[in-house]
Order: structure tokens, then C-alpha cells, then sequence
């Protein structure tokens, strides 16, 4: 902003400069002499026309660099709201796709344009209305009358444009979700005979968000005459008026026709402001859904339940808590497991240090990968996680790899996906975090989309691998996997476990959820997860 105001500085001085210079030798060479020379004159004009020019390329490329800026920034922002907020189902996929992409894309025109050209008109057109009334006071006068005219108009059109782009979001909106959600369902829908449907559902939000579309361009279109038509007019008026002035003798031909040349500029930048405007109305709409989306209040920590149910976890082998904290390492307390409020799992007390391999057993749907959810922030809980004195959730992420039950792969080799967010690593750590994970496959072989070609098994091993390359890698104090072993037969799964303790044993805290015997007698403490008592 700071460089666009000087450019805007600049290039009002050339323009008054440019201005001047022709003014100066059209009534030079009509009167029979050019003040200093017309060579003189001819090069002030040049030079002028070439600093406009060379301001206009610059305000391109810094509304451009600006754009980018700032929506690299938002799109980040938005990023770490939408993973913390992950687990409450509060942003739908289609909501955080289109403001993601084509909501954020549009803040182009608002960036780009239409802010640069804010800053253009409160910086050049009072130099130019200041220049114009040094020259002949009345058309100033004229100016500053007219001037405030075109606002108004903009002012007066924009409440109209606000309310069509406001519905042609929500209809962009409508469209990209039915669109995800039929692709989502569309083999169980192709399976029942129901596509074809679908596809009439799409066609007919696709239909609204053209008509609302035409709509918008329609307003636009008609805005942008109204301000081209105040412009002209009030061009008119200081025509008209230093014509008469010019055939009464009551002004010189020389200022008449400086201010003359300049009137058009005067107006120019307020005019494009209008435009601009209206070109940028779909980024305001996905930004102002962008900040109510950032700056909406959220629960970091529920107010706990006391109605819970008392059920212990035991542990084998726990330490004394009142001796934890003095370590670096895992401390839970009192953490206790929300869904819609109510807790789905029992108190839990953990303590655990860097070099423990902890096994959390109990029986399916007692709360196991709930609990994986809680320490990565995806959620509700209440009671109190830290890792090494720091509280653990969302915010410290960072600290933590994991591997979930479901592995999510890629389209790419198999070292692609496994390197995934560590790609810059040290090449050894992939065939260590292979060994690891028992991945026997060629890692260069290349998977389909959603990693197709491999089994089951073989994409839960490389799914694991990644979680070990990943705290390798940034030397991630803590590692989660919800059942590393389901889909392994008993020899692998020995073969893992011992590969997990020796993971451990390199300074890490590594917990797994499980109900596979040979991972949790490979554990250096085991505890039992129970659901919560229901009243």
C-alpha cells in the first residue's frame, strides 16, 4: 500500500506534467512560438507519457504480488482453522473447497484491482483537482461539485450488486456441494441405478448459478454505463463551460486547454474505482465467508461432564503420577473422551516417557482410536494432554506422527506417498522407516489414484512407514498408530513389534491402539480402555 500511494504520486505528477507539455505546444505552435522550444517540450511530453506508462505496468505487478501475498496468507489461516476445527463437522468439504478455491481466486479483482485503485484515486485525484484549480478556479469549482456525484452512484448500485453476488455464492456454493456429494456416492448410486438422477440434480443447480451469473453480469454491465455516463457528463459540464468562457474572452486559451486535457484523468481513477469494484464483489463475498469463518469463537477446552462414569484404565508397570512431569514426555490427566457432548470413554491417567512403547487394549468400540483423536486435537475432550510441558491438540500437531486405521495414500510411487510432507529427508530415512514398518514392496512402484495396486495390508504397512518417516524426519517426539497390525499375520506383526519397541527406544514415545496380542506383550505397559458407564 505504502508503494502503491508513491506510484500513485508519481504518476498524478506525470500526468499533470504530460498535460502541461501539450497544452503548452499546441498553443505554442497556434500562436507561433513554443516557450523553450518545442524540442524542450516534445521531450517533457515523452518523458511524462513514459512514467505513466511505466507506473501503470508497476501498479499491475504490485496488485498482482499483492494478491498472492495475501491469499497465500488466508489460505494458510484458513488451513490451520479448518484442521483444528477437524472432528466437529462444523465446515462441510464443499464449504471449505469453493472458499479454498474459486472463493479465494476471486479476491484477484479485490487485491489486484480494485484496492490499488483505492489507493490511486485518494492520492491522484485531489493532485488533479489541485492542479486543475491552480489553472482556472471555476472549472475546480466545477470539480469538486461533480466529483462526489459518482460515489453516490457507486454507492447507490452496489447495495443492488451485493444482494445477486451474495446469491450467486450461495448458488456456487449449492452447486460444489451436490456436485461432491454425488461424486462421493457414486458408485453405490451407479450400483442402485440412481445416477442419472443425480446428474439431473447437478444440471439443475448448474442452470440457477448460470441464470444468477447473468444476473450479476447484467448489474455490472449497467453499472458500468451509469458510471461512464456520470463521467461523461461531468466532463461535459467543464467543457461547456470553458467553451463559453473561451467565445465570451473571458479566459485564456492556454489554461482552458490544460484543464481541458486533464478533466478526463480527474474522473478516470474514480471511474475505474466503480468498475474495479464490481469485478471484486465475488471476492468480498468469499472473504467476509473466510473471516467469519477465522474469527468464529471455538471451544478449546469443553467444560467437563462430572456425570461421567468413574471407571479406572489400568496400567501395568504405571509410575507414581505425582513423580510425572518432571521428565519430558506424555502426561494425560482426567482425559475424558466428548461426542455430543456426552463422554464415550472413562477417565484415563497416563503417564509415559521418551523410550516407551504403550499399548492401548479393550475391546472394539471401548474408545481406542477416540482417544487418538483426542490427542491429535480431532476431538472433543476434556481433563488435561501435555507432551513434554507443552498442551497437546491442534496447535502443537506439529509434535506428533501418526497413522490412522483407514490408510489415506496417494497417486505416486510408493516412496512419494511414504516421504509425503518430508519429501526434502535424508534418502536413508525411507529405507530405515520401510524396515519399520515391513513394507515389501518396491518402494518406485507406482499406485493408482487413492494409492490403487496395492492390498490391504501392504497399504497399511505403507501407511505406517510414513507416519515413521514423517518422526524421523522432524524428530517427532511422539508417535500414534491406531491398529498398525490388524490386517498382518502373527509372524509380521512380531516382526513390527519389535521394530516399534526399537523406534521407542531411540527417544521417542510411541502409542498403538490394538487388540492383537504379540503388539501389546511387546509393550512396556498395557492399558485397558473401557467405555464410559451410562446412566
Amino acid at each position: 500500500m505504502v508503494a502503491g500511494g508513491a506510484l500513485a504520486l508519481l504518476q498524478a505528477g506525470a500526468t499533470v506534467a504530460f498535460a502541461w507539455a501539450l497544452a503548452t505546444l499546441v498553443v505554442g505552435l497556434i500562436e507561433g512560438e513554443v516557450p523553450g522550444g518545442a524540442s524542450t517540450i516534445a521531450v517533457v511530453m515523452l518523458v511524462a507519457a513514459s512514467v505513466r506508462a511505466l507506473t501503470g505496468w508497476l501498479w499491475e505487478w504490485l496488485g498482482s504480488a499483492g494478491a498472492m501475498r495475501v491469499k497465500a496468507e488466508l489460505r494458510d489461516a484458513l488451513l490451520g482453522r479448518l484442521e483444528d476445527r477437524a472432528g466437529r463437522r462444523s465446515v462441510t468439504t464443499a464449504r471449505a473447497a469453493t472458499l479454498l478455491g474459486p472463493g479465494l481466486d476471486a479476491l484477484d479483482e479485490y487485491f489486484g484491482r480494485y484496492l490499488p485503485q483505492l489507493v490511486l484515486t485518494a492520492i491522484a485525484t485531489p493532485v488533479l483537482v489541485v492542479a486543475a484549480w491552480t489553472a482556472d478556479w471555476v472549472s475546480g469549482l466545477i470539480l469538486v461539485i461533480v466529483l462526489p456525484l459518482i460515489p453516490v452512484f457507486m454507492a447507490l448500485i452496489g447495495m443492488a450488486t451485493e444482494v445477486v453476488q451474495r446469491r450467486q455464492w450461495d448458488r456456487l456454493q449449492a452447486l460444489s456441494r451436490g456436485f461432491l456429494e454425488v461424486l462421493g456416492g457414486l458408485s453405490t448410486l451407479m450400483v442402485f441405478g440412481r445416477a442419472e438422477r443425480q446428474s439431473r440434480r447437478i444440471r439443475t443447480v448448474t442452470d440457477e448459478y448460470r441464470s444468477s451469473t447473468m444476473k450479476v453480469l447484467r448489474v455490472t454491465f449497467l453499472s458500468g454505463f451509469t458510471l461512464e455516463l456520470a463521467g461523461s457528463l461531468s466532463v461535459a459540464l467543464v467543457a461547456v463551460s470553458i467553451g463559453l468562457r473561451l467565445v465570451a474572452g473571458d479566459m485564456a486559451f492556454a489554461p482552458g486547454l490544460f484543464v481541458l486535457i486533464l478533466a478526463p484523468d480527474v474522473f478516470l481513477p474514480i471511474r475505474n474505482v466503480g468498475a474495479a469494484f464490481h469485478s471484486a464483489t465475488a471476492g468480498l463475498e468469499a472473504s467476509r465467508d473466510a473471516l467469519d469463518l477465522l474469527d468464529a469463537d471455538e471451544t478449546e477446552e469443553p467444560v467437563r461432564d462430572d456425570r461421567a462414569g468413574q471407571a479406572d484404565a489400568s496400567a501395568s508397570g504405571a509410575r507414581d503420577p505425582s513423580t510425572a512431569g518432571a521428565l519430558d514426555g506424555l502426561r494425560i490427566r482426567d482425559l475424558v473422551v466428548l461426542r455430543d457432548g456426552r463422554p464415550v470413554t472413562a477417565p484415563l491417567d497416563l503417564d509415559a516417557a521418551r523410550g516407551e512403547l504403550v499399548a492401548l487394549t479393550g475391546a472394539s468400540g471401548s474408545g481406542k482410536s477416540s482417544l487418538l483423536a483426542a490427542m491429535l486435537g480431532f476431538a472433543d475432550r476434556t481433563g488435561r494432554l501435555e507432551l513434554d510441558g507443552l498442551p497437546l491438540g491442534a496447535g502443537t500437531r506439529r509434535l506428533v506422527a501418526w497413522s490412522g486405521q483407514a490408510p489415506q495414500l496417494v497417486e505416486g510411487t510408493i516412496a512419494a506417498n511414504i516421504r509425503l510432507g518430508s519429501e526434502d529427508a535424508d534418502p536413508a530415512l525411507l529405507d530405515r522407516a520401510v524396515a519399520v514398518a515391513g513394507v515389501d514392496v518396491d518402494p518406485g512402484l507406482q499406485l493408482g489414484p487413492a494409492g490403487a495396486g496395492l492390498s490391504g495390508g501392504q497399504a497399511q504397512r505403507v501407511a505406517v512407514a510414513r507416519a515413521v518417516h514423517r518422526a524421523l524426519a522432524t524428530d517427532a517426539p511422539l508417535v500414534l498408530l491406531d491398529e498398525p497390525t490388524s490386517a498382518l499375520d502373527a509372524g509380521r506383526e512380531r516382526a513390527m513389534a519389535a521394530a516399534l519397541e526399537d523406534l521407542a527406544r531411540s527417544g521417542r514415545i510411541v502409542v498403538v491402539a490394538t487388540h492383537r496380542g504379540a503388539l501389546a506383550d511387546a509393550a512396556d505397559r498395557v492399558i485397558a480402555i473401557r467405555e464410559a458407564i451410562r446412566a
